[in-house]
């Protein structure tokens, strides 16, 4: 008689912590990674681009800043869309969809004439990278073992870093370098979308979605596979599948128990460090080259001080990647905030150029140790049913700000100039900070499951 023996969703669970850190882990990480580095290098270059534009096209601030916020008008719908399709259709197969999205459109940017066409593309780019960041991290969460699931998140986070100091790279020799040098810019950010397309296509699907999904067969199959890897035994099977226990099934379900009386406090304080983050980050990150260039740098010297700064984004990561196991989800969090917010003070005032180099370093270093940590904590603080879409709606309503953010840029600069601007920006990541406190440190603890 065949043993129909199937492991449960509980013992799929504890297996993937126990495991340690294996081949397996680092391919489905840089997998992952390499897509969350187009992202970056997208948002990067279109910095880059933008005051390129100004100059070539004769654009207006505000014609400037709706090329920015459209992109992030598509990731807001991307980033909700997409979390809510990979709690119902799987992790990887939505990967593939958006990476699919964002290299057409990419390259088909290149090819434009005008500012309306940019928009239309610009969009579409958004609506493809929008879901690629919650999706990840989610996906990269339910493989992780419990005791470095939130240095594996930072270091996933870090490929940001990458990505961002590639498009600096870029923005300094190539976009400068002729009246076409935007186009090109455009074209090799179309490139790394192919390779990732078929890197995705390569990793498995999310064993604890599997579960959730009653697919148990399925889950132990991939789960075995990376016991064999670290060649540890699995332990013995279970003879029935137990009754599910996810406590979301529809996707109306989802979406009200994020707000019924456990969930509440936590999503309504991730959202609200989401819209601050998003707010001082893309407002500060996407203007910095334009206004520096306003201050009387040329071209190719503000491009040179943004690539400066970006390099500092890297050992932020790395601070974050370590701290985060040590202090835990929040302390590491609302420390790298409050960092962010002394920095950006400091930027907005700053008049020398060794000046707006440190502060702008101290920035980047900041903040984006800061993003580590809020993509680290946003996946744990939801059961495996609800875990993509509360992931995605955090990210898509953090990117209602980044859309306000450029626009609103102009207009707080002719107010009051970049030390009212960055005092703002500051005064975002304070109010990041003291919500951070309301989510939950899930430091060493087992994902939810249900």
């Amino acid at each position: 008689m065949a043993n129909t023996a199937l492991p449960s969703r509980a013992s799929i669970a504890g297996r993937l912590d126990d495991l340690p850190f294996t081949r397996r882990h680092l391919r489905l990480l840089t997998g992952s990674g390499v897509g969350w580095a187009l992202d970056a290098m997208d948002v990067g270059l279109i910095s880059f681009i933008l005051a390129a534009l100004t100059q070539q096209w004769g654009l207006t601030k505000t014609d400037a800043g709706w090329i920015a916020s459209v992109g992030f008008i598509g990731m807001a719908l991307g980033a909700t869309l997409g979390g809510l399709l990979a709690d119902r259709l799987g992790r990887r197969q939505v990967f593939a969809l958006t990476l699919l999205i964002y290299g057409i459109a990419t390259g088909a940017s290149a090819l434009v004439g005008g500012l309306a066409a940019l928009l239309v593309l610009r969009f579409l780019v958004g609506l493809g990278l929008g879901a690629e960041l919650p999706v990840a991290s989610t996906y990269v969460s339910e493989f992780a073992p419990a005791r470095i699931r939130g240095r594996l998140i930072v270091i996933l986070e870090a490929f940001w870093a990458l990505g961002w100091t590639a498009a600096a790279l870029i923005g300094f020799f190539v976009i400068p370098a002729s009246d076409d040098g935007w186009r090109w810019a455009f074209a090799l950010g179309a490139i790394p979308a192919v390779y990732a397309l078929i890197v995705r296509w390569g990793l498995p699907e999310s064993p604890r979605w599997l579960a959730s999904r009653g697919r148990i067969a399925e889950a132990d199959r991939i789960v075995s596979t990376f016991e064999a890897d670290a060649g540890v035994e699995p332990g013995p099977a279970i003879r029935r599948e137990p009754v599910s226990r996810a406590i979301a099934v529809t996707t109306r379900a989802r979406l009200t128990t994020l707000w019924n009386a456990e969930f509440r406090v936590r999503t309504l304080c991730l959202w609200i460090v989401w819209l601050c983050v998003n707010f001082a980050y893309y407002g500060a990150f996407i203007w910095i080259p334009s206004i520096l260039v306003d201050a009387g740098f040329d071209l190719v010297r503000s491009f040179g001080f943004t690539l400066i700064i970006t390099l500092a984004q890297l050992p932020g990561y790395a601070v974050a990647a370590w701290l985060i196991e040590v202090w835990g989800r929040r302390t590491t969090l609302s420390v790298f905030l409050i960092g962010s917010a002394v920095s950006a003070v400091f930027f907005g005032t700053s008049t020398t150029e060794a000046a707006i180099i440190a502060s702008g370093m101290a920035l980047s270093f900041f903040n984006l140790g800061a993003w580590g940590a809020l993509y680290a904590v946003t996946p744990e603080i939801y059961p495996t049913s609800l875990r993509g879409t509360g992931s995605g709606w955090a990210a898509g309503v953090g990117r209602i700000a980044s859309i306000v953010a450029p626009l609103a840029v102009p207009v707080i600069l002719v107010a009051g100039g970049a030390p009212v601007l960055f005092a703002v920006f500051g005064a975002c990541f304070v109010a990041a900070a003291a919500a951070a406190w309301g989510l939950v440190d899930r430091r060493g603890v087992a994902l939810d499951d249900r």
